[in-house]
């Protein structure tokens, strides 16, 4: 069965159309002809008329031979030379797809027609329309769930424990923590936790009084009075805190020993081998023990589980997140005509490329294309797209031979 696009219908209407005034027009020459000639012996001057629709029946008939030879054998006789483009389907094909590979995909065709186009230009002003953006957004988030299903938590878990394995085993913490620890120093941002410790110390004392009061009491001889017990429980913790005090003071003994064992820590960190190898085989140990793979696991399992359930949700923070950063990116590209220069200039050049690349292939396309349709199909297809402009070869056929056969009428009079 024949599939027929609508495009296809119309220019097979269009054909009809443009056949039947050419048919028209050589019957109606033979119609004036026969009327000349049974005129012409009552009306002299009907012998131009005769001889214009004579020689006008000459060339229609000639050039619907020629038109009809083209797609088909006329009147199913097998003339030679004629069904032309059925018969030569498979050379036409060849020579179709050699003209398009060596004329039109040629890197100076493609670059000159690509490099005219405005492919940022056109995407960020799509891209600047809030509908626009909502749609890509919303497509977007609809394939996390069918991304995270491609993914098992085993294997994942699996795969960050090696990976974070074989990073940190390329990787010279050491330096890198000296080089921080440096940096905080010279911000003097370790006066900031030296502090910060004495006060998680000083609020752990405060927290845990009663406790240190019961252990206190609890080891004490039992014929200790118990105020004994409190007023050492209140000598201690005032000592300890004055002693936290002391520390806190800004020019400390303390804080100066605090700075000077950082110091020698940086030292070791930036220097010394066996300190560099105590802390990769103290990172290798924790990242290959199971209960950090265990952890990976539990970590991705929650993603997972917040990203699938945000996909799911109308209210997704994702899609309103991407939405927003695809609005601001296609206003602020329209606007900076330097960035959508070198975009279009990587898309064409990109773009030509592969299509110069591939231009064999797509030509080899084109020529199996045809040669698989049978000759029907390809007389069809060819005559409908250039059968309605052929038409007016009959229709011009018709009228030239008729003004030929006047004129030669004219001049054997004369002669």
């Amino acid at each position: 069965m024949i599939d027929i696009s609508s495009r296809e219908l119309q220019q097979a209407a269009q054909l009809v159309r443009m056949r039947r005034l050419a048919t028209g027009l050589l019957v109606m020459m033979a119609v004036v002809f026969v009327a000349a000639r049974l005129l012409q012996p009552h009306f002299t001057w009907l012998s131009f008329v005769a001889a214009f629709a004579e020689a006008a029946m000459v060339g229609a008939l000639a050039d619907w031979f020629a038109v009809t030879a083209l797609f088909r054998a006329p009147l199913g006789l097998p003339i030679p030379h004629t069904a032309i483009i059925p018969r030569n389907k498979d050379r036409i094909g060849a020579s179709i797809a050699n003209f398009l590979e060596h004329n039109f995909m040629t890197t100076e065709v493609i670059s000159v027609e690509l490099g005219a186009i405005d492919f940022a230009g056109v995407a960020a002003t799509w891209l600047a329309v809030p509908e626009n953006s909502r749609s890509v957004s919303r497509q977007a988030v609809r394939l996390v769930p069918a991304v995270l299903r491609m993914f098992e938590d085993d294997d994942v878990g699996g795969f960050l424990q090696t990976r974070v394995a074989k990073l940190t085993a390329s990787i010279r913490v050491g330096p890198f923590a000296a080089e921080i620890l440096a940096v905080l120093i010279a911000e003097q941002h370790h006066h900031d936790l030296f502090d910060h410790l004495i006060r998680m110390v000083s609020r752990a004392l405060e927290q845990h009084k009663p406790l240190i009061r019961l252990k206190i009491h609890e080891r004490s001889p039992r014929w200790m009075p118990k105020t004994i017990d409190e007023r050492f429980f209140n000598s201690l913790m005032e000592e300890l805190q004055g002693f936290l005090d002391e520390m806190a003071v800004p020019d400390s003994d303390w804080r100066r020993r605090f700075q000077e064992a950082l110091d020698e820590l940086i030292g070791n960190l930036r220097s010394s081998p066996e300190f560099e190898a105590k802390i990769a085989g103290f990172i290798a140990q924790t990242v290959e023990h199971p209960l950090f793979r265990s952890w990976s696991e539990s970590v991705w399992r929650d993603v997972k589980r917040r990203l699938l359930t945000d996909a799911r949700a109308d209210d997704s923070r994702a899609a309103a997140r991407i939405e927003q950063g695809l609005c601001a990116f296609g206003a602020a590209l329209a606007q900076n005509q330097a960035v959508r220069g070198k975009l279009n200039g990587w898309i064409s050049g990109f773009a030509t490329e592969v299509v110069v690349a591939r231009r064999a292939d797509i030509a080899d396309l084109v020529r199996r294309v045809i040669q698989s349709w049978d000759a029907e199909t390809v007389s069809r297809k060819f005559e409908m797209y250039v059968g309605r402009d052929l038409q007016y070869i009959r229709i011009n056929g018709t009228l030239v031979g008729g003004l030929v056969g006047l004129l030669l009428h004219v001049i054997s009079m004369a002669l």
